[in-house]
């Protein structure tokens, strides 16, 4: 009978059943395994905590929207001072929208256009766009003819504590504060663009409210951006809108804004 026992305890290898030295042997190996994934765990771990050490604190990465006014049908204003070689706001619009996303993404932000060709793009689906991402700050893009530098607008709703619902056309109520903090950074950033502290080469800017039916609707700080042509003091055009030198300066200060707008969200 003991013989027996023992000889149902090794086994056969056709039964199912492990011997004792098996059983003992596999224990074993998955307590080998088991100390040596522990062991590359913490070892993960350390590597981790001392990499998060030795790497500094970086700066919020920043969604920001830049809604490239009229396309399609939608023309805009003829842009320039001869008809015959006017160009449609919306292209002007477009290449400026274009070339800021080039510069805000060498500098980290994330960036969502509300139109990246000759589309038509309605208010609505321009103000879904922005808060659909959340965006952070929102750049609504326009050119005229008329005066000079560059005018800047924010909503003129009246402004509103934060609702967990917004109504639609007034969403914007609840940013209007953020927005004209916004938009006071981009008129210093403006205002400053001079060349070696040139002051003809300054852009003149102004900073106003207005009712603005695409802004109205974007739950985030918003400021509309319309480029003029640059006049002397007897009003004669010194620079076009369509001037290429002219959209880098302004572009370049709009940058600028938007990293001094990015630290000062890091800092709070």
């Amino acid at each position: 009978m003991a013989a027996k026992k023992r000889e149902r305890w090794r086994g056969d290898g056709r039964s199912g059943v492990c011997s004792v030295p098996d059983v003992r042997l596999r224990q074993g190996v998955w307590r080998c395994v088991g100390l040596a994934a522990c062991l590359a765990v913490c070892a993960g771990f350390w590597t981790c905590s001392e990499a998060a050490a030795q790497s500094p604190t970086a700066l919020p990465r920043m969604t920001i929207v830049l809604d490239a006014a009229h396309g399609g049908e939608d023309l805009g204003a003829a842009l320039g001072a001869e008809a015959a070689a006017s160009v449609p706001e919306k292209v002007v619009t477009l290449a400026l929208s274009q070339r800021l996303r080039a510069l805000l993404t060498a500098r980290g932000f994330a960036v969502v256009e509300t139109r990246q060709g000759d589309v038509a793009v309605d208010e609505d689906a321009r103000a879904t766009a922005a808060n659909r991402v959340r965006a952070e700050a929102c750049i609504v893009l326009h050119a005229t003819n008329a005066g000079s530098g560059v005018h800047l607008f924010v909503s003129s709703l009246v402004p509103m504590p934060t609702q967990l619902l917004m109504p639609w056309k007034t969403a914007q109520a609840a940013q209007v504060t953020n927005s004209l903090k916004l938009g006071n950074v981009i008129h210093t950033a403006l205002s400053t663009a001079g060349r070696d502290g040139d002051l003809a080469l300054t852009i003149p800017t102004t900073l106003g409210r207005t009712t603005l039916p695409g802004i109205d609707s974007m739950n985030c700080p918003a400021v509309a951006v319309e480029l003029a042509p640059l006049r002397d003091t007897d009003g004669k055009v010194r620079s076009e809108v369509t001037d290429a030198d002219y959209q880098t300066r302004v572009l370049n200060a709009l940058a600028a804004a938007l990293l001094e707008w990015r630290s000062e969200a890091g800092a709070a």
